[in-house]
């Protein structure tokens, strides 16, 4: 059997395969609350076949969210809201779904993507203050954050907490913590963003310390053996700032408070990030994570041939793929991998008649 086709156990959870849908956002919340085109979206990649799906990136606060079109896990309507999505996907797949669980800190309060990006202004419909580790804007034009006080700091470890009691009542299977991208949690790790002169600024230990304390409220709030993972940049692509050598020091810190998988991306945070991109140029990050700790670790970036992934998971580069905009582009992705790869899939009987000719066995009901 091919290496990406086999099973793979992330505490009590085994996933089919090793494929993991990504957390991808739309812009189409109202409110923080889904819409029916989270139903649409997630509805059709919950028959892909991939072995997880996630949740896009969801504000455990409002002034967390990127733009303020994006999905919350905050109250209890945006619980209802999303429940319905749930439960409407799960009527017709046995996928396990997972949530990203997320803070923009100083990359909030935003235009939708196709409406430029920007920021927008505290004083402007559809803005906000913003927070950070630091009062450093992302861009020098930019309304600066505040800097969270030691009640701001307790208020968003709270809500990370109070987020991951709220997936778990809604039956989701695993939560991912976002602490990549240049957002929140990033923010306080990267020496770029945190200038901080207190307990949580300076060393690496110290810059540390808030993502682990938020590790730690999601981890004793989310139930045993539901996994918890956590998705980071393995460095900024910025001489000075986080590098692999920090990202490898915090994945053993997360792996001994019992992470269940670590996702490993890049960059996001600093404007002059030179980036090289390329077919598997994010790999060699999540390989230094993986030959330093035990848990499963997830390559992700231009990812977008079946060959590719096999060879990623096949030579220990990484346990697992997660697919983005390659899988937005075809959501059939994992169903023409096995194709390609000699493997089986499951999908739902609504399917089977697809199945092509030339793959007799290709589809498992």
């Amino acid at each position: 059997m091919a290496k990406l086709f086999e099973p793979i156990t992330l505490g009590d959870l085994t996933l089919s395969n090793r494929i993991v849908i990504a957390p991808m956002c739309q812009y189409s919340a109202e409110d923080g609350r889904m819409t029916d085109w989270h139903a649409m979206h997630l509805g059709q990649l919950a028959q892909s076949g991939a072995g997880i799906l996630t949740i896009e990136a969801s504000a455990v606060l409002p002034e967390g969210r990127i733009s303020y079109a994006d999905v919350g896990l905050w109250n209890d309507a945006t619980e209802a809201a999303m429940g319905k999505v749930i439960e409407s996907v799960r009527r017709w797949s046995d996928m396990p779904i997972a949530i990203q669980l997320a803070h923009a800190g100083r990359k909030a309060s935003t235009a939708k993507p196709w409406d430029g990006g920007a920021q927008i202004a505290p004083d402007d419909a559809n803005g906000w203050q913003t927070v950070s580790a630091s009062n450093l804007p992302f861009q020098s034009a930019e309304n600066a954050p505040v800097a969270l006080d030691s009640a701001g700091l307790v208020r968003v470890r709270n809500a990370f907490a109070e987020a991951a009691h709220r997936a778990a009542r809604l039956g989701i299977d695993a939560v991912q913590i976002h602490a990549a991208h240049g957002y929140l949690l990033h923010q306080f790790l990267s020496p770029l963003s945190n200038v901080r002169t207190d307990e949580y600024g300076g060393s690496l230990e110290n810059r540390m310390r808030f993502p682990l304390e938020v590790f730690d409220a999601v981890r004793a709030a989310f139930p045993a053996g539901k996994p918890v993972t956590v998705r980071l940049s393995g460095t900024d692509w910025v001489d000075g700032g986080w590098d692999a050598e920090q990202t490898v020091a915090f994945s053993k810190a997360l792996e001994a408070r019992g992470v269940d998988a670590i996702h490993v991306s890049s960059g996001g945070l600093h404007i002059d990030q030179k980036i090289p991109v390329g077919p598997n140029y994010q790999v060699p990050l999540a390989r230094a994570v993986k030959d330093a700790v035990s848990v499963p670790v997830i390559a992700v970036g231009l990812i977008t041939e079946p060959e590719q992934a096999e060879a990623i998971v096949a030579t220990g580069e990484a346990d697992m793929i997660g697919l983005a905009r390659t899988v937005l582009y075809d959501p059939r992705w994992p169903w023409h991998a096995a194709a390609a790869l000699g493997a089986k899939i499951k999908v739902s009987p609504q399917f089977l008649r697809s199945q092509p000719r030339r793959y007799k066995d290709l589809f498992v009901a």
